[in-house]
Formats: structure tokens, sequence, C-alpha cells
């Protein structure tokens, strides 16, 4: 089902870059660069995958017009 890829995908992307936010913040309080640059590229892929979500909900509002 479409609709609920596009949700899956959007919860993930959600999931992803909040965790990543917390990592990045755990990593400056700490001097931890790595886990620093962990959570910078875990939030770009939560940023990613709610990208694609929105753009599965747009193809099927498409979809739905034809």
């Amino acid at each position: 089902d479409p609709i609920m890829g596009s949700t899956a995908d959007k919860v993930s992307g959600k999931a992803n870059e909040m965790t990543g936010k917390a990592k990045q913040a755990v990593g400056g309080a700490t001097d931890n660069n790595k886990l620093q640059a962990k959570g910078a590229a875990q939030e770009a892929k939560g940023d990613a995958q709610q990208a694609k979500g929105e753009a599965k909900d747009a193809v099927e509002k498409v979809v739905d017009k034809t």
C-alpha cells in the first residue's frame, strides 16, 4: 500500500532525525566528534526518509487525480 509506505518513511525519518540530533547533542557535550558526525549522518538520513515519504504522497495525489 503506497500510503502506508509513505507514512512508514515519514515516521522512520522523524525517528532517525530525532536520534541524530540527540547524538549530536551528546557528542557536543562530551567533546565526542565521532558521535557528533554519526548524529549528523543519521539526521540527514532521517531528512531523506521524510522527503521520500512526502514524494510518495505527492505521487499518490497525482495518481488519484487521473
